[in-house]
């Protein structure tokens, strides 16, 4: 599975980089603090796959990146997408590496 660092997404954020990002954390996460992506619960995933982009790189991810990894494994694995990669860390290290006031504890 690719990895994206939360650096390293910081830099495609500031870039102008085309990507897509996706949050598959429940509403009530997001809802305490996000990174501005599309929000799609992993359990929501299979019936919303028509807005899992394929012509960018898409970025998920959730609170510590267990489970944006699960997703991205299993779209891979039974829908083919090449195209996914994992923030590492999850939201909470892009708080702790790139913006403190991200703070979802």
């Amino acid at each position: 599975m690719n990895e994206i660092t939360p650096k390293e997404l910081d830099q495609w954020k500031r870039s102008g980089k085309e990507f897509q990002l996706i949050d598959v954390r429940e509403p009530y996460e997001a809802e305490a603090c996000n990174l501005g992506g599309l929000l799609i619960p992993m359990g929501e995933i299979l019936e919303r796959l028509a807005e899992i982009r394929k012509d960018v790189t898409v970025v998920i991810h959730c609170r510590s990146g267990g489970r944006s990894g699960a997703v991205i494994n299993a779209l891979s694995r039974r829908y083919g997408y090449e195209n996914l990669v994992n923030l590492s860390g999850g939201i909470l290290a892009y708080g702790r590496d790139v913006d403190p006031t991200i703070v979802c504890e």
